[in-house]
């Protein structure tokens, strides 16, 4: 599961996060054949990462605090170090913009 997840927190550490859910365009991005849509939100001090893995429907949480990611990707709790992400090489892609 880290394998999944780490490569994708990478892109989100440099995604531009605004202060209103209704203001966030969803992004998308590619990696290792799999296609993910989501959205980024604060809620406090905390970034709030919600999408869903195209092909499986598969959804994802998750928390990105100071130093630790917390959340859920299908029905799988994770959490981890924030040193651990790794940054994807490609930028993401909005789909949709207001």
């Amino acid at each position: 599961m880290k394998k999944f997840i780490l490569p994708i927190l990478g892109l989100f550490a440099a995604v531009p996060v605004t202060a209103h859910a209704d203001d966030t365009a969803p992004q998308r991005f590619e990696h290792k054949g799999s296609t993910y849509s989501y959205t980024v939100t604060r809620v406090g001090d905390v970034r709030v990462i919600s999408g869903v893995e195209e092909r499986t429907g598969k959804p994802f949480t998750l928390r990105v605090g100071t130093h630790r990611v917390r959340g859920t990707v299908g029905s799988q709790q994770v959490s981890f170090p924030l040193r651990d992400v790794e940054p994807l090489t490609k930028p993401a892609t909005t789909l949709a913009s207001r």
